[in-house]
């Protein structure tokens, strides 16, 4: 009787077991379908306007519309300011982490403050009304800020909120504080040259230009970089207007061209088509009215060794074919 109850406890305690086995495997499964659900929120977010470039007195303030659209799954985002600094030359920029400089930012929304989370539901907008005051005294010079909009995931079971996907939307600002409205043009030209001195006349034709600017405030060359040709052609291509920040360089784009990069790597220019001779590049850059020009040259040997190759190995197969088709008709 003792070993009969025994074996029913034993057969009661292996039933429990296995539906506490099947209730773990359930709310594991259920976590799992819950997990992969937050992972595959989706956040598509658009600020206008991207771009922002202002010159201002100290002493004065200006007000500027931000609009946020929100085309994903609802979000909670929140609003700040932080400064950024070029990282290449390419116009590659840094962001740091805190915010430096005389600027001060606020909101002039009733509802809203920087720093504050807000919601924002799918298809809507949200307008950012930012107040941007230069403080009496401030030094001149141009400060460099980025205002983003950075989701915040909000607060639910352990571990699962912070799964969420994140993501972050900017407008750079470029403030330019002057008293007298003067701008310093401080050019220089850093590197204007070919990636070789002599190519193939099939090949392309690689070229770079980098201007630094020395000055305190930020600039944005204007001009044409011009191709001529010892047997009187001349071509010329456009210089894409980009800024360049204070103390800092940028290579500097031309158009029209069939590409910017060369073997994965970027460039200014790429010169396509049959050259054949000594060729010369040459640009003059200016800066906008009054300012200063900077001028560069180079030149480079361009020759059609490939097909010149091709046609000298043609005529050593054709005569060594001659020779010997000769010889069989000797001994005919």
């Amino acid at each position: 009787m003792s070993n009969h109850k025994s074996q029913i406890q034993i057969l009661n305690l292996k039933s429990k077991l296995k539906s506490f086995a099947i209730l773990f495997m359930v709310l594991s499964f259920g976590f799992c379908v819950l997990t992969s659900t937050v992972n595959a929120q989706q956040l598509s977010l658009s600020i206008t306007p991207p771009l922002l470039q202002l010159v201002i007195k100290p002493g004065k303030s200006i007000m500027v519309a931000y609009n946020i659209e929100n085309f994903g799954d609802p979000v909670i985002l929140t609003s700040k300011l932080v400064n950024f600094e070029p990282k290449d030359d390419l116009g590659n920029i840094k962001l740091k982490d805190d915010l430096n400089g005389p600027i001060r930012f606020s909101l002039d929304n009733a509802d809203l403050q920087l720093g504050r989370p807000f919601f924002l539901k799918t298809g809507a907008s949200q307008q950012l009304l930012l107040r941007i005051r230069v403080p009496d005294g401030s030094p001149e010079g141009d400060y460099y800020y980025t205002l983003l909009a950075e989701s915040t995931p909000p607060n639910g079971l352990e571990g699962v909120g912070s799964a969420r996907a994140k993501a972050s939307i900017g407008s750079n600002i470029l403030i330019t504080v002057t008293n007298s409205g003067i701008i310093e043009v401080k050019p220089k030209v850093v590197l204007f040259k070919t990636l070789g001195n002599v190519y193939d006349s099939f090949d392309k034709i690689p070229m770079v230009f980098v201007i630094g600017n020395q000055g305190k405030n930020m600039i944005q060359p204007e001009g044409q970089i011009t191709l001529k040709g010892d047997l009187g052609e001349e071509l010329n291509y456009d210089i894409v207007p980009k800024n360049i920040l204070a103390q800092s360089e940028r290579m500097i784009e031309a158009t029209p061209s069939a590409d910017t990069t060369f073997s994965g790597k970027p460039v200014s220019l790429v010169l396509s088509g049959f050259f054949i001779g000594v060729y010369h590049l040459s640009t003059s850059v200016t800066f906008g009215e009054n300012s200063p020009t900077v001028f560069a040259s180079t030149s480079f040997f361009v020759f059609p060794f490939k097909l010149l190759a091709g046609i000298v190995i043609v005529i050593v197969v054709t005569i060594v074919m001659v020779k010997k088709f000769s010889k069989n008709d000797d001994e005919d």
